[in-house]
């Protein structure tokens, strides 16, 4: 009878319900319900929502002991990483493991190596101009992060809230991790769940901010770029702007790394491998290890709430941002430059782009403004890269 007893105190239903806050816990069930609703019925970014779903589902089993989120978020300034290290190896769970990947920075940049590897430059090479809107679709991370300081976040909370605005995932995990550790899942989940709902919260501002004659200009056909320039892009482009912001070396110098394997035309078995194994195992350790940073007990926050509204927030901002620079350069450009491909400058690749097609041909079937797009798309890759070396600079360490 003792063993039964013994064995009835061990499992996790004991467990649970010995919480003192135990109905938290069935709260997140419910959360972890819904991201697996959205990532598996719906098909909104599932291959980051269902591991990041998992991943929380693993930090609140009664128990499990998997993850231990006081190993990496030490405010002892004496606390040091060799340290966080031993307390893993000796003391952390499987998950502990993982997350070492997150806190060294290895997932972020080994995933934008892969998005390099994927992604096609030649419409901003053909259309530079695109880079000014890249850039202007920024606007939203520096308004979440001025917002976020006004409702009372630290500086360099607001900032790690603030890059949600860029509509990377990795970005947002890299400088989260760095600037504000414990909010990390909240952030991460804002982040991709509003990726996934893009195509919901992008033409609503399409629609308002442009007319209808603007909504159907037709643009001239890219020029083809050449073989060298591709090849001399990646690699200029790491120059320049590790040169101005040294902090975006991980994310822009992987991302561009990436991309001159594919480039090259010689590489390309390193290219495939970037492109499938390598960024699918990344993706999936990043995610698990993510998730598993929001237990019931750090994620049920009122600062949570805050961070999801300013997240939805940057992103509206971050598409008016951009909507607004493409009628600019239309105005310049006496109608040369649909203001729509403007809203395609967030890092959401190719999915904002695919957006700008799908509202531009609600006006006119005929017109088809997707490699048009891709070109502020890609550039808003390396603008939220550009703006997460920016915040760091400010605020790490």
């Amino acid at each position: 009878m003792e063993f039964v007893i013994n064995f009835l105190n061990e499992t996790g239903f004991s467990k649970l319900i010995a919480e003192p806050d135990f109905y938290k816990t069935l709260i997140m069930y419910v959360i972890i319900g819904v991201l697996f609703y959205l990532g598996v019925v719906k098909q909104f970014e599932p291959l980051l929502l269902v591991p990041i779903a998992f991943g929380m589902l693993l930090a609140n089993l009664p128990g499990a002991n998997l993850m231990h989120m006081e190993f990496f978020v030490n405010e002892d300034p004496n606390h040091t990483l060799v340290e966080t290290l031993k307390d893993v190896i000796n003391n952390g769970g499987l998950v502990d493991i993982l997350y070492l990947g997150v806190k060294l920075g290895i997932y972020p940049s080994l995933i934008f190596m892969g998005v390099g590897a994927m992604t096609d430059f030649s419409p901003l090479i053909s259309n530079p101009i695109s880079l000014m809107m890249g850039a202007g679709a920024q606007f939203g991370v520096f308004f979440a992060f001025f917002g976020a300081l006004f409702l009372g976040f630290m500086p360099a909370e607001a900032a790690a809230i603030g890059i949600i605005g860029g509509a990377d995932g990795p970005t947002a995990i890299l400088v989260t991790k760095t600037l504000a550790p414990a909010l990390l899942g909240a952030i991460a989940i804002a982040a991709y769940s509003y990726m996934a709902l893009i195509p919901f919260i992008q033409p609503p501002f399409m629609k308002l901010l442009t007319t209808k004659k603007e909504r159907a200009i037709k643009m001239s056909t890219l020029r083809p770029v050449s073989k060298v320039e591709l090849v001399v892009f990646p690699i200029v482009v790491t120059l320049v702007v590790t040169m101005v912001v040294p902090d975006a070396a991980p994310l822009i110098g992987f991302l561009m790394l990436g991309n001159l394997f594919k480039v090259t035309g010689v590489t390309d078995r390193l290219s495939k491998t970037a492109q499938n194994e390598l960024i699918n195992i990344c993706t999936i350790f990043l995610g698990v290890s993510v998730g598993a940073t929001a237990n019931a007990a750090d994620f049920l926050k009122p600062e949570t709430l805050g961070i999801i509204l300013l997240g939805l927030i940057a992103f509206c901002f971050s598409t008016i941002g951009g909507l607004l620079t493409g009628k600019l350069l239309c105005f310049i450009t006496h109608g040369k430059i649909n203001p729509l491909i403007g809203s395609a400058g967030v890092s959401a690749v190719p999915m904002a782009a695919r957006v700008s097609q799908t509202v531009g041909q609600k006006e006119d079937p005929s017109n088809f403004l997707l490699m048009h797009a891709m070109g502020p798309n890609v550039a808003g890759v390396i603008g939220s890269a550009v703006a997460a070396g920016v915040l760091l600079s400010l605020y790490a360490g």
